[in-house]
């Protein structure tokens, strides 16, 4: 597949989002003392972070790019443009999902500076320093911090060293929760694709050594969802894309999107006789679309440059 049918995967994705942004909005539950954070900020937070990423890699006059501030301007608004994460932060003031959630929109320049002050507080005690967290989410308090302009209170480095990745661990030790927490280790690590230089050498030789592997293995088990996400990591590692690793994977990829657009998280269009709910789609067609637009911008930049006579310069 070329970068154009590529980004189009992506566009057709986020055609679906926005026809099912409703299901992204944030009811009564979401200040409720037991709350399922998982079906009312998560969704939301997930929204805002791949749309922001669609902004950074499309041109404002694509489509993509318009469908993505539409739908970052509509999460803002469920928040009631930071209003929300300060009355978070009040309820329960050592919680680190309303900050990782704020963090999205910050980086895309929606603060609010009530819940900026309130939470910078929070972050100086010990109490917020010291605690235990697994070391990936340890990544992602930490990113979030400096996308929110509060200090970070520890060391990036020190964090990534902890998790299973950066141990370089035997390829086969490879499976479900070890796949879906490198990945977010990288998207903490480049502040979501953005900055692949900040992966190690040693990690991106290893990277790229054994994830086409296990890519194939999860796109061959029909685990879409994690497939988007493992390409989502291919492209933001330095160094030149692997070309013939997108085409391949993007061809299969294709084939598990419906029409309307959604990419169910497991299995085939031939298994389904009727779509499946909001929530077992909604974050696997997130991933398509955030996945190929970073793979479309990739390999954009790796085309060769013309010298205006139809020659590579």
């Amino acid at each position: 597949m070329t970068a154009h049918e590529i980004r189009a995967r992506g566009e057709a994705a986020l055609t679906w989002v926005c026809a099912h942004r409703d299901g992204f909005a944030l009811g009564d539950d979401a200040l409720a003392e037991h709350g399922n954070v998982n079906t009312t900020w998560k969704p939301l937070g997930e929204l805002a972070q791949v749309c922001v990423c669609v902004r950074r890699h499309t041109d404002p006059a694509t489509p993509l790019h318009v469908m993505a501030c539409d739908l970052l301007s509509f999460a803002w608004h469920q928040t009631g443009r930071g209003a929300l994460f300060l009355e978070l932060q009040r309820l329960e003031p050592f919680a680190t999902y309303p900050l990782e959630v704020y963090a999205a929109f910050a980086s895309a320049g929606l603060r609010h500076e009530d819940y900026e002050r309130a939470t910078a507080t929070v972050a100086r005690t010990r109490g917020w320093h010291l605690t235990e967290q697994e070391p990936n989410r340890r990544m992602s308090v930490l990113n979030s911090e400096r996308r929110s302009g509060i200090p970070e209170h520890g060391d990036m480095a020190r964090a990534l060293g902890r998790t299973w990745l950066a141990g370089l661990p035997e390829p086969w030790t490879f499976e479900l929760a070890a796949g879906y927490t490198l990945t977010h280790v990288i998207f903490h690590l480049t502040d979501w694709g953005l900055t692949p230089g900040a992966v190690p050498p040693p990690v991106a030789a290893y990277l790229r050594h054994w994830l086409p592997p296990w890519l194939d293995t999860c796109l061959e088990d029909e685990q879409w969802d994690l497939s988007c996400e493992l390409l989502a990591v291919a492209s933001s590692l330095p160094g030149p894309p692997e070309r013939a690793l997108f085409q391949e994977a993007w061809a299969r990829l294709a084939t598990a999107q419906d029409d309307s657009g959604f990419v169910p998280e497991v299995g085939g269009r031939g298994s389904r006789t009727t779509a499946p709910a909001f929530v077992d789609c909604y974050h696997s067609t997130l991933m398509t679309a955030f996945a190929a637009v970073l793979t479309a911008d990739r390999l954009r930049e790796a085309e060769p440059v013309s010298d205006g006579q139809g020659v590579p310069g």
